[in-house]
């Protein structure tokens, strides 16, 4: 179950991280960005490389927090423990 909530976290964010990248560097040439005031140093292709990474971060966030929001109550607080190992207070049902 968790590889398959890995993939609706990761695979969307890589999609959207792609199309935010299309979309601003439609508009922004990446040779006039400058960071406090100094122009970037970098290639265009590094600039694209790390923008992608960082949209990327922000997508696999926002799809995490998604993905987190949209559990159940039991899944959130159930017991990961085998009965006989359960401390007490933990939930008495058994983990799907």
């Amino acid at each position: 179950m968790l590889q398959q909530r890995l993939m609706w976290v990761i695979w969307p964010a890589f999609l959207m991280a792609g199309v935010l990248e299309m979309l601003v560097f439609a508009m922004v040439d990446p040779q006039d960005l400058q960071w406090f005031g100094m122009p970037l140093e970098w290639s265009r292709q590094a600039i694209y490389t790390v923008a992608f990474f960082v949209f990327w971060a922000i997508m696999v966030v926002s799809s995490g927090l998604t993905t987190l929001l949209a559990m159940s109550p039991f899944e959130v607080n159930r017991c990961p423990l085998p009965a006989t190992e359960r401390p007490v207070g933990c939930p008495k049902q058994e983990s799907c």
